[in-house]
Order: structure tokens, then C-alpha cells, then sequence
């Protein structure tokens, strides 16, 4: 189990956006900010890849009234592996999306002005067909 960056007592629920250091409270923050430090943004050459090497596990998404959303690891691992996601991403509209609805501090707001974009619902519907396909869909394959 992770513990607080700052007070290293309590479970974190909180990332800092600009180190990634994990913490538990709004004091906790208060403590940190003084002192953050920018991580450092990776080389361009070197992708991306959030499946390999991530600070992020699954307790940082779920919780225990979430639990029953959990998505199996190998159709997250899909999301990474799907050819049509790929050719989406290389978009730079739809990256620009991405970027305003990860650092917006209303999720719920954002998303649903995405959601007025062609170009998120698509992206969207197929991260949907791969974590959550149809059965029929399933097979077929």
C-alpha cells in the first residue's frame, strides 16, 4: 500500500500535476508546493507507454464502490496495442483534446464538451469497443 509523499501517514488520494508526487490532503499540498520540483518531461524519442514502468496503479482509479468498473488488465493492455487507436492519436486536434480534458479541473465539464467533438465520440466509442465489446462481437473474432 502507497502512503502520503508529504506525511508518509495516510493512503494518498491526490497527484501533484507538476512532480507526480502522491499525496493525502489539502494540507499535505500546502506543505508540498512550497518545495515541487517539475518533473522533467520524457525524451521526445522515447514513447509513451503507460502500461510498462507506470507510478499509476489501480488503486489510484478505483476505489472500493468503483470496484465493479474495474476493467481487466489485458483489455487495457488492448487500448495500447489497437492499430485504429494509434491512428486516432496521431491526430494533433484530438491530442489537443486529450491534453485540455487531462489537466481540466472539472473532469465532468470537460467531457462534455468534448463529447460535442466527432472526433472524441470516435475515439471514444473505440477505446469502448475494446474494453467493453459486444458479445457478439466477441465471437466473431
Amino acid at each position: 500500500m502507497q502512503v502520503c509523499g508529504v506525511c508518509a501517514e495516510q493512503v494518498p488520494k491526490y497527484r501533484c500535476p507538476t512532480c507526480r508526487v502522491r499525496y493525502c490532503s489539502l494540507l499535505c499540498y500546502k506543505k508540498h508546493k512550497d518545495g515541487c520540483v517539475p518533473e522533467l518531461p520524457a525524451p521526445p524519442s522515447a514513447p509513451l507507454s503507460w502500461t510498462q514502468n507506470s507510478d499509476w496503479a489501480v488503486e489510484d482509479f478505483l476505489d472500493e464502490d468503483s470496484e465493479s468498473d474495474r476493467v481487466p488488465l489485458q483489455r487495457l493492455k488492448q487500448l495500447g496495442e489497437s492499430e485504429e487507436l494509434k491512428a486516432l492519436l496521431r491526430n494533433p486536434h484530438l491530442r489537443r483534446l486529450l491534453l485540455t480534458v487531462d489537466r481540466a479541473e472539472s473532469k465532468a465539464d470537460i467531457m462534455k464538451t468534448a463529447m460535442q467533438e466527432p472526433l472524441f465520440v470516435e475515439f471514444a466509442d473505440q477505446c469502448l469497443k475494446i474494453v467493453e465489446p459486444l458479445e457478439n462481437e466477441d465471437t466473431m473474432d
